[in-house]
Order: C-alpha cells, then structure tokens, then sequence
C-alpha cells in the first residue's frame, strides 16, 4: 500500500489525477508515461493537466469521478467509482460487489 499512495499522492492524488493514473499503473500493469496518456484521452485533458488542480477540478465535478471536498449532490465513495468504471472503461472489483450484493 505505501507504493500506491506515494504514487497516486505525487500527482496530487484525488485532488487532480493522480489516483486515476496509479489505478491503471496498477491494474493494468501499464508505465507512468503509458497510463498518464490513457487517463488524459479518457477524460479529456492533455496530460500535463492531469497534475493540475485546478483544470481536474472541473473535470473531476462534470464527469461525477469524485472530488476531495465533497459538494451537495456529486457522487461520492461507490458513486463515484462507479463512474470512473465508465470514464476509464474498467473495471473495479468493488463495484462490481456492490452489484452483486444488490442483486440479493
């Protein structure tokens, strides 16, 4: 676990795209340079933005992925994992057992 934090933290973690990135480093095995490139044609920014605090805190509130100060009606926890399922076209093993368990 500290590996993930000190990556997904060193891009600003969930206050830019920091978490989004170290997801597909780590669950897809992809390289920083690789995963950066994937994360920013997904969502929509150069990849340079995706350090940005500012610039990701648009992008993060329009495409319902979650931001660090949660604001009334913006999806959060599973909500917004949810959405970044969609937004990076993964999958996310506790989403998909919150599906299972609503289907009992």
């Amino acid at each position: 676990m500290p590996i993930a934090h000190i990556m997904a933290s060193g891009m600003t973690g969930m206050r830019a795209g920091g978490d989004l990135v170290a997801r597909m480093e780590f669950s897809k095995k992809m390289k920083i340079k690789e995963a950066k490139e994937y994360v920013a044609k997904k969502v929509g920014v150069d990849p340079y933005d995706l350090s940005d605090e500012y610039a990701m805190r648009d992008v993060r509130e329009e495409l319902g992925i979650g931001v660090i100060t949660s604001m009334p009606g913006t999806p959060k926890g599973t909500a917004a994992k949810m959405n970044i399922e969609k937004a990076l076209d993964i999958k996310i093993n506790s989403c998909d057992f919150f599906r299972n368990q609503l289907k009992k």
